[in-house]
């Protein structure tokens, strides 16, 4: 029986739909990390069959029958046959009866798998502990485990056989077998509790509500909980929420848990409909791929997004974790209530979840400013990836289980956000929320498509939605809107913006419906809401002396001024909001680096900004003047001027923020310090390096701990091992191993990886290969790919070892992926690109064969800008005392 291929899907076959799971779980064998599991399948056949398949990766099946009821009679159909596919992660179970259409038959599988160390599927994660742990807790050495599930996107079939597809959805109840000093959790709460043999427990869960695999979840480890109740009542009483951490750790979790009561009660009332299940429960995993993940009623978080210590953690995780709890909240709504129908469509659930994670945000933060800070994040982080001609449409075609791993990017994300917060800022958020509502009770409890949403919208609004929106959707890319001014009018004309500036006709097709939200037509105050919907057009009634097009930077596009413009809106900044601020220097950047404008009009234009005060403008700054610098970081002149450049520009500031925060400061002043001091120190500041060494020492040496702010701990740990050498780096290893801060480990693995000779990155490299976990190794080469004396040594060293690499962290597909991404991306050779291409050439690359595609055009990029603004740019300094 041949499995359908829908609009080239690799999908299971259609005859077999499963109902309810029942899965038991025991034998968890600690030392060989293996444990028996049964699953019966309640299933509907839909027509006649011998063979039943389903999804299976690294799962051992022992044995498998089928249970039948014609009328009064039962009927058992052993399995004669089991055949795996292991490439498309599938056992066929054949017999020799044929099995009946029927809407009652079960299939029961007996099966042993593993709990892996590779973050997917059901996996153990090491920890060291803080308090004694429980006395069956499995150790290694000074290692703890605990045990938890990742099984987004399609790693739940290495825990169990299932049928392991998003629109599949069915009811699952879950019995493990653990010890009984141990806890378990699971989506929803503790059934009963029954002892079981020789210090082991049968834990059984409540029944799930119908729900895909990918958001099924359990763990098993010594947890302990903080709980707080939402204010409003479900079901007629308040809702409980608890943060779990292994033991000792629970109170780091109270930060996180003062925002997710909040958000539950938030999201139900914006939503429309009942935060859907009995219980909210945040687990803190000490090893994990991603950020997190949100398991319906049991989201898992990395720990530095969801634990923080108001004493020892950096502010700046604070952000964090109020965003991220946000966001896997929102999917208890909005992608587990209401699924995508398929990964294609992977964007709904993770380009809603990121708009309406910072929505919630702001709401419980006003004083942030979130908004701006999506604007020089996530906005700016979208553009960059859509920029290249080898990027993607939000929504993609999707074939199986190694294609969708690799578009949880800033394409579903971030692109996906912001096409969302323009057309929501276009509708009005009211009406948007109203068909979000709409869209989430016409679906609940099953599967929806990009239409469905479109449609729901629709009729909340009035509007044609599709022909608003279609575009940003499924066409690759975004526009450049370029202005020419005459006197009181402008024209507009849009064009596909690449990176690397060679734009073809063929690449130029789409027309895209621009907002264009106007600040400064004659004789409308305010705002003038306009659109473009052709290729070009004429605006009347311009003020010649101050417009502003893109306002707030709602519009996921970029804006070129005639440059004389750029120039007086740099003397104007007073009367631009901070994310008119942050858009203009993001563009001005961007147009830079693709030859639509000039380098030269990026530094004049940030000239005007030396008397900023706003942490996300100078964070705009400082990046789109980074980008600059790490293109032509290799030209020796062009970047000592470059240094000079950024230090007068930062100077005033660094000397007005000063080491001490004052009484009262707000968060985001303890966040320029830190970045402030950062650049200086970068820049070759005499005194801010002077300070930081002084500093330093009295840190490590242990004479004042208090001597580095918890805030600058990145900023001077960075700067010490930037200026030093063997000593400052072997100081921060130690740091590393001792650290009993959360986000400890982080900073000074990023820290670290400043070195500046070539005996130092053979050490780190290594460290990072052995020590360092693999969920962070992406952190250490995205260090070293930014600096000019170790990028070339972090290629040589993926080369000669890569095999070794792939071996490593090669068995979650998304950590290799996004380590050869943050590694390669910042060269700006083209003999580098082609050694990369040719490296990989004959090799197997599935997993990470887009961003291989999207290296290749990133590098070609910055190669060009270097060959063709070297010039200029030296010029520039010149002429203005910096080289």
């Amino acid at each position: 029986m041949a499995s359908s291929t829908m609009l080239d899907r690799d999908t299971l076959p259609k005859t077999v739909k499963p109902v309810n799971y029942i899965i038991s779980l025991y034998g968890l064998e600690f030392t060989s990390f293996t444990y028996q599991g049964t699953v019966s399948i309640l299933v509907k056949v839909s027509e006649p069959t011998k063979e039943i398949t389903l999804n299976s990766n690294q799962l051992k099946i022992s044995g498998a029958e089928v249970l039948t009821e014609q009328g009064k009679t039962q009927s058992s159909i052993k399995t004669t046959n089991i055949t795996y596919e292991e490439k498309r992660q599938r056992a066929t179970l054949a017999f020799d009866q044929v099995i009946p259409a029927s809407d009652n038959v079960t299939i029961v599988v007996k099966f042993q798998g593993t709990i892996n160390n590779s973050m997917a599927g059901f996996y153990r994660s090491k920890y060291k502990p803080t308090v004694t742990p429980a006395a069956s807790v499995p150790k290694d050495d000074e290692f703890h485990y605990m045990f938890s599930t990742q099984f987004e996107a399609c790693d739940a079939r290495r825990a169990f056989p299932c049928f392991d597809e998003p629109n599949l959805k069915a009811t699952f109840d879950v019995t493990l077998e653990i010890p009984d000093d141990q806890v378990a959790l699971s989506n929803m709460p503790v059934k009963e509790t029954k002892k079981g043999k020789d210090g082991l427990q049968i834990v059984t869960f409540d029944r799930t509500p119908i729900m895909s695999t990918y958001l099924l979840a359990w763990a098993v480890g010594d947890f302990e909980y903080i709980e707080d109740f939402t204010k409003r009542t479900y079901n007629g009483k308040p809702l409980p929420c608890r943060v779990y951490t292994t033991r000792g750790l629970k109170e780091q979790g109270q930060y996180a848990l003062e925002h997710a009561p909040q958000i539950i009660d938030y999201f139900s009332d914006i939503f429309g409909i009942d935060y859907p299940l009995p219980k909210a429960d945040l687990l803190a995993v000490h090893e994990f791929s991603h950020g997190a993940m949100e398991n319906w009623g049991l989201v898992t978080y990395r720990t530095t997004a969801v634990l923080y210590d108001e004493k020892t953690s950096d502010a700046k995780f604070r952000n964090r974790v109020a965003y991220v709890v946000a966001h896997e909240l929102a999917h208890q709504w909005f992608g587990n209530l209401v699924t995508m129908d398929w990964w294609s469509e992977l964007w709904l659930n993770e380009g809603f979840a990121t708009w309406v994670g910072w929505l919630a945000t702001d709401k419980i933060h006003p004083d942030w400013d979130v908004w701006s800070q999506f604007v020089s994040e996530g906005m700016q982080s979208a553009f960059s990836l859509d920029a290249l001609r080898s990027s993607h449409p939000i929504e993609v075609p999707v074939r199986d289980a190694l294609d969708v791993d690799q578009i949880f990017d800033a394409i579903s994300y971030l692109k996906g956000s912001s096409t969302i917060r323009m057309l929501a800022t276009h509708l009005g958020t009211d009406t948007f929320m109203k068909g979000v509502g709409l869209y989430l009770k016409a679906h609940a409890y099953g599967n929806a498509t990009t239409s469905d949403l479109w449609s729901a919208l629709g009729k909340a609004s009035g509007q044609d939605i599709p022909a608003l929106i279609d575009p940003w959707i499924r066409k690759i890319g975004f526009p450049v809107l370029t202005i020419a001014e005459e006197p009181g009018q402008i024209s507009i004309k849009q064009s596909r913006y690449l990176s690397t500036g060679d734009l073809k006709t063929e690449d130029d097709e789409t027309i895209w419906w621009m907002p264009l939200v106007l600040e400064g037509q004659t004789g409308t105050p305010g705002i003038a809401s306009l659109a473009l919907t052709s290729k070009e057009d004429t605006i009347r009634s311009v003020d010649d002396d101050f417009y502003k097009v893109n306002k707030d930077t709602t519009g996921f596009y970029r804006v070129n001024y005639p440059p004389p413009r750029l120039t007086k809106l740099g003397t104007q900044t007073d009367r631009l909001s901070v994310s008119d601020k942050i858009g203009l220097i993001g563009d001005a950047g961007a147009l830079a680096f693709s030859g639509e404008a000039s380098t030269s009009g990026l530094l004049s234009f940030v000239k005007g900004f030396k008397s900023e005060s706003n942490f996300l403008v100078w964070s705009q700054l400082l990046s789109s003047l980074g980008l600059v610098k790490s293109v032509f970081s290799s030209e020796e002149q062009i970047a000592e001027g470059l240094k000079r450049f950024v230090l007068d520009l930062i100077s005033p500031a660094v000397k007005k923020i000063g080491w001490e925060e004052s009484p009262g400061e707000d968060y985001l002043t303890g966040l320029l310090r830190a970045q402030l001091i950062m650049s200086a120190g970068f820049n070759g500041h005499q005194e801010v390096i002077n300070e930081a060494k002084r500093r330093f020492e009295l840190y490590i040496t242990g004479q004042d701990k208090s001597a580095i702010h918890p805030n600058l701990r990145s900023a001077v740990f960075q700067i010490a091992v930037r200026q030093g050498g063997e000593s400052e780096y072997q100081a921060l290893k130690e740091e590393w191993k001792n650290t009993a801060s959360v986000d400890g480990k982080e900073i000074t693995l990023r820290a670290m990886g400043r070195l500046q000779t070539p005996e130092l990155l053979a050490d780190y490299l290594q460290f990072m290969f052995t020590d360092v976990p693999s969920q962070d190794v992406h952190t250490g080469a995205m260090v070293l790919a930014t600096g000019v004396k170790t990028r070339p040594g972090l290629w040589k060293y993926i080369k000669e070892n890569f095999d070794e690499i792939k071996a490593r962290i090669g068995g979650n597909s998304t950590v290799l992926d996004r380590f050869l991404r943050v590694g390669l991306n910042k060269f700006a050779e083209r003999e580098v690109e082609r050694d990369i291409a040719d490296f990989f050439a004959d090799r197997d690359n599935r997993g990470y064969d887009r961003t291989l595609n999207n290296l290749s055009d990133t590098i070609n990029g910055r190669a060009g800008y270097r060959e063709r603004d070297a010039k200029v740019i030296l010029e520039w300094l010149q002429v203005n005392g910096f080289a």
